[in-house]
């Protein structure tokens, strides 16, 4: 019976780096079969119980599938764009909240890459993007939405106005922007922020999006990112006043 003289949280954390790596660099294709447990641990000369977390690492970032039966085991899995997207976002909130990254370069880099879609969405946009987008601005010209329903209402504007863009990295990119950023940017500025300036520069945008003229919805773009940075800095300057 083998044994790991090494931890085997870190042994199993390489030979999940092993196989993810050969999965990546395409040298193990969607649908492949892997090495059964017993072969993994010899190939690894470890324990058996080691190769079992690895196979759980992986099966846990939806790089393989196991199935049972006479024909089963574990499979590289075919990773959707959807079944990616929550990771994107998780990953994305983690990374903003663990290391204090600031308002201005969370506001800069968010709005710069939604207003890579822009020319797109402008171009691309179906009827129900459209729909979409009016349906939150109306939304947000509630008078009896609470806060925490316009932030939501801000956030799915803003994903319909990057799925407008029918780019599905593009989308995946912008999962972290859009509903990590996003959020994170609205816990900041709500209190300070007019709905009404938001809610028409909402309108605007899709407005332009609607007669297919990139060039006033990014300038509308440009003013909602310039807004919400000034609104952020006078609230951060605010809160250091003793």
């Amino acid at each position: 019976m083998k044994t790991d003289p090494t931890p085997r949280r870190d042994l199993s954390t390489r030979i999940a780096h092993s196989i993810r790596d050969a999965i990546v660099e395409g040298r193990m294709i969607v649908d492949e079969r892997l090495p059964s447990e017993a072969e993994l641990a010899e190939r690894f000369a470890v324990s058996r119980p080691t190769v079992r977390e690895a196979l759980k690492r992986l099966a846990a970032q939806s790089l393989i599938r196991t199935e049972r039966g006479a024909f089963g085991g574990a499979f590289v899995n075919r990773l959707s764009y959807a079944e990616a997207h929550g990771q994107q976002i998780t990953t994305a909130t983690l990374l903003l909240s663990m290391n204090a990254v600031s308002f201005a370069t969370a506001c800069e880099a968010r709005y710069a890459l939604e207003g890579a879609c822009v020319a797109l969405a402008a171009a691309r946009r179906e009827a129900g993007h459209l729909a979409a987008m009016r349906a939150e601005i109306a939304r947000q010209a509630r008078p009896d939405l609470s806060d925490e329903g316009f932030c939501a209402s801000d956030v799915a504007f803003h994903r319909a106005l990057v799925n407008a863009a029918r780019n599905p990295v593009l989308s995946y990119q912008l999962a972290g922007a859009v509903e990590a950023m996003q959020p994170l940017m609205n816990m900041i500025t709500f209190t300070a922020r007019s709905r009404g300036a938001i809610v028409a520069l909402h309108t605007r945008i899709a407005d332009a999006i609607e007669a297919r003229d990139a060039a006033t919805a990014t300038a509308a773009l440009e003013e909602l990112a310039g807004y919400t940075l000034t609104l952020g800095q006078g609230v951060m300057a605010a809160r250091k006043k003793p």
